[in-house]
């Protein structure tokens, strides 16, 4: 109607207007399509990098965490290497954390004798010989100062000095020869008397000469470059190859004690184990470097070293017999897990409490916003040790039993609040580590609760093998495998001799004196050597301490 009312040029007008309109909005419309289209790629792209940016700040979280980790283990790194040791302060700070001790003064005292505790009384010296020296007034002193009259002797003011006079010297053997007198047929006209024992066939040092190279090696733990010096001093000039020559000569003299100790040692019903490095400079078929190991097997009378290229579970497995039964205290070391007897059940393991304490001193050293809660752990394991010695002390059964209820509950409380923390889903990761391997290891680290002759640490063998520790740093070990079984066994038979209470250079000399006078081999009654075959009277004899009971 409107249509038919406009003039034509109106209409025309009108028409182009509204394909005009139809035009904006179809272009409106593929406008709005795109725009949707893009809206909704923009979206997913904001899905994506929301999803990205997440997985960032994840991988963020795991390397700080990492950093931190890391960061941690270099602390811990430094102070093992740049920490104080123990031969720099009084006190071996390397395994402890700083504010553990609560009760030590914050000014440490001074060293020496403190005024408040005796000294100790003089040593008693009067098995030594006496040397008389009688000194004189010079001639033409003994005049009374006033009239000049001459003073006669009287009596003498004594006193002691004790001396100590070492020299070389040539013991020359004139052995008497004897001519006979009769005329019978079939005799030699001239006998001599028997030669004096040597120890090495015609060879030139006595057995003196030995015990001091064997003492100074295998006990001081000194290079024999070292002794050999110090005898130059004293004019007295013997060559090394020789001394090596005569030590490789004797290593089998002393194998079947050797033997007789390891076949003890592994008898034992309760034993420690550990190892350390010993360098053995010989190229060894599939082995590369010379890094071998020397193993200490500790029991209550004997200590047995052996030497091995490996530190593989073979060589405790091997020193233990397969039907073996006894309680082994180690420290965590995978070797002592893989044995045949313990996967058995034969040979049961107890573990270390001093290497779990290190675990949480490197946690409380590595990571500051922890020291704390490592602090609070040290405490515990305090009060363990605290406890079992209380029991291990006690004269009467009520004190024992107060002290073992306390030492259960203080491992009851150690359990539960370890289980609480695992539980935690946030807990730090050095946590974690530490609180999981106290889990894993607990049966072992628990056994000392039902036998109280289990200790809590295998710190006397770590003891044992300190000694040759500070061999293989004087002079780096054995120059050949004859060496290194040399060093094992006299390792082995010193230490069990010390363990004994035995004077171990008073032992050697009569040892080797017996296998002197035996053409220089081993005597046909060397297990009488051995403490445990020996009578009280002659461990007595051979006593470092005479006063000392061995009876037992």
């Amino acid at each position: 109607m409107l249509r038919d009312a406009l003039p034509g040029a109106e209409q025309i007008d009108l028409a182009d207007l509204v394909r005009q309109l139809r035009r904006e909005v179809i272009e409106l419309r593929e406008e709005v399509e795109h725009l949707r289209r893009e809206n909704l790629e923009l979206r997913q792209q904001a899905g994506y990098w929301k999803g990205m940016h997440a997985k960032a700040v994840r991988r963020i979280e795991e390397l700080q965490a990492d950093n931190d980790q890391l960061r941690g283990e270099v602390r811990e790194l430094k102070d093992q290497l740049f920490g104080r040791k123990s031969e720099k302060t009084p006190r071996d700070r390397s395994n402890v954390l700083e504010g553990e001790d609560e009760t030590s003064p914050a000014v440490p005292r001074r060293r020496g004798q403190r005024a408040d505790r005796p000294g100790p009384p003089r040593r008693d010296q009067s098995q030594l010989p006496v040397v008389e020296e009688v000194r004189e007034r010079p001639e033409g002193q003994c005049l009374c100062p006033r009239c000049g009259a001459a003073m006669i002797p009287s009596d003498t003011e004594d006193s002691e000095l004790l001396e100590i006079d070492v020299r070389p010297y040539r013991r020359r053997i004139r052995r008497r020869r004897y001519q006979r007198t009769c005329a019978g047929p079939d005799v030699p006209r001239t006998i001599a008397a028997p030669p004096a024992p040597k120890l090495i066939p015609k060879g030139r040092l006595g057995v003196s000469i030995w015990v001091e190279i064997l003492l100074d090696k295998f006990v001081s733990h000194r290079p024999t470059e070292r002794l050999l010096a110090q005898w130059r001093l004293l004019g007295l000039d013997i060559a090394a190859g020789t001394v090596a020559g005569g030590r490789r000569r004797l290593e089998p003299l002393f194998a079947s004690l050797y033997e007789a100790l390891l076949q003890r040692n592994a008898a034992a019903p309760l034993a420690q184990a550990d190892e350390t490095r010993w360098m053995v400079f010989v190229v060894l078929e599939g082995k590369r470097g010379h890094r071998w190991w020397l193993w200490v097997f500790l029991d209550a009378d004997t200590v047995a070293f052996r030497l091995a290229p490996g530190r593989d579970h073979d060589v405790p497995e091997g020193h233990f017999p397969a039907e073996a039964k006894a309680v082994l205290m180690v420290d965590r070391y995978s070797a002592y897990k893989a044995m045949a007897q313990v996967k058995l059940g034969n040979i049961v393991l107890a573990f270390c409490w001093p290497h779990v304490r290190r675990d949480f001193v490197k946690v409380g050293k590595g990571w500051p916003q922890h020291k704390e809660w490592a602090l609070a752990w040290l405490q515990w394991i305090r009060a363990l040790y605290h406890h079992n010695r209380l029991r291990l002390a006690a004269r009467t059964a009520d004190a024992a039993g107060t002290a073992e209820a306390e030492l259960r509950r203080v491992d009851s409380a150690m359990q539960a609040r370890a289980a609480a923390e695992l539980a935690e889903p946030g807990l730090a990761t050095p946590r974690r580590r530490v609180l999981t391997s106290l889990q894993e290891h607990r049966e072992g680290l628990t056994r000392f609760l039902d036998d109280p002759r289990i200790p809590m640490d295998n710190n006397a063998s770590e003891r044992q093998a300190r000694g040759p520790t500070l061999g293989r740093k004087n002079y780096y070990g054995s120059g050949a495998l004859w060496s290194g079984r040399l060093a094992a066994m006299l390792f082995s038979l010193f230490a069990t001799l010390g363990m004994a209470g035995l004077n171990v250079r008073s032992w050697l000399t009569e040892y080797l004196n017996r296998c002197a006078e035996d053409g220089g081999q081993v005597p046909s009654d060397v297990a009488t050597f051995l403490p445990w075959n020996m009578s009280p009277e002659r461990r007595g004899a051979l006593a470092l301490d005479p006063d000392r009971d061995h009876s037992s």
